[in-house]
C-alpha cells in the first residue's frame, strides 16, 4: 500500500499543476502564454522584441500586484500574503511559457512543461542538468533540450516542485515581516517581486535558447 500523500507533496503538486493551467489556458481574465504571446508578435515587433516587451510588462505587473497586496498592513496579511503569493506565480508562469513559444517550444509538451516550471522557480536549466548528471558543453541549445533523457527530467521534476514552493510561499519571511507595516510592506513587496520578475526573464531566455537553422 502506498503511504498517504503529505500536506507538503499536495501542496507542490497543486503548484506544479497551476503553472502547467496558467501558461496553457490561464486563469480568470489572465489569458494562457500562446495568446500572450501571439498578441505581442502581432505588432509587428521581432522575436527579441517581443520577448522584451513581454519581460517589461510582467514586470510592471509584479510591482504592480506586490504593491497592491502588500497595502493592508498587519491586520489584512493573511490574506494579501496569499493573493501575493498567486499572483507573482500566474505572472511570471506565463511570462516563461510566452517566451517559451516565442522561442519555437511547444508547451503543451511535458517534457517543455518540466522546463517551464523549472524556470517559474527561478531554476537555471544547465546547473539542473548538471545536477542531474548530465553532461551538457558550454552552451545550452535547444537541440540539447532535445536530447534531454526522461530520466534527468525525472530527476528534475523531484527537485523543483519543493524550490518552487519555497519560492511562492514558505520562504518569504522577509517580505511577510515587511507587510506588516502598512504601506512599506507594500513598496518592499512591489521591489521584490518585479526584481524577482526580471530574473525569472532573464532565466526563461537561457533556458529557451532560440532554434537555430
Amino acid at each position: 500500500m502506498d503511504a498517504p500523500e503529505t500536506h507538503e507533496n499536495a501542496m507542490v503538486r497543486f503548484v506544479q499543476d497551476v503553472v502547467v493551467k496558467v501558461t496553457r489556458d490561464g486563469v480568470g481574465p489572465i489569458i494562457g502564454s500562446v495568446p500572450y504571446a501571439e498578441a505581442r508578435l502581432s505588432k509587428g515587433a521581432t522575436e527579441e522584441q517581443a520577448i522584451d516587451r513581454l519581460i517589461t510588462e510582467s514586470v510592471m505587473a509584479s510591482s504592480t500586484n506586490g504593491f497592491v497586496t502588500g497595502l493592508g498592513g498587519l491586520v489584512t496579511m493573511p490574506i494579501t500574503l496569499t493573493a501575493n503569493v498567486a499572483g507573482a506565480l500566474v505572472i511570471n508562469a506565463r511570462l516563461v511559457g510566452a517566451i517559451a513559444h516565442i522561442r519555437g517550444y511547444d508547451i503543451a509538451d511535458p517534457h517543455v512543461q518540466s522546463i517551464i516550471t523549472l524556470t517559474t522557480a527561478g531554476g537555471t536549466l544547465m546547473s539542473s542538468l548538471h545536477g542531474a548528471g548530465v553532461q551538457v558543453g558550454s552552451k545550452l541549445t535547444a537541440q540539447v533540450i532535445k536530447a534531454i533523457p526522461a530520466t534527468a527530467i525525472r530527476h528534475i521534476n523531484k527537485r523543483v516542485g519543493f524550490t518552487l514552493l519555497a519560492k511562492y510561499g514558505t520562504q518569504r519571511s522577509v517580505i511577510t515581516l515587511a507587510k506588516a507595516v502598512p504601506i512599506a510592506g507594500g513598496l518592499v513587496g512591489a521591489g521584490v517581486d518585479a526584481a524577482f520578475t526580471t530574473v525569472i526573464g532573464r532565466t526563461a531566455k537561457a533556458n529557451f535558447p532560440a532554434h537555430v537553422g
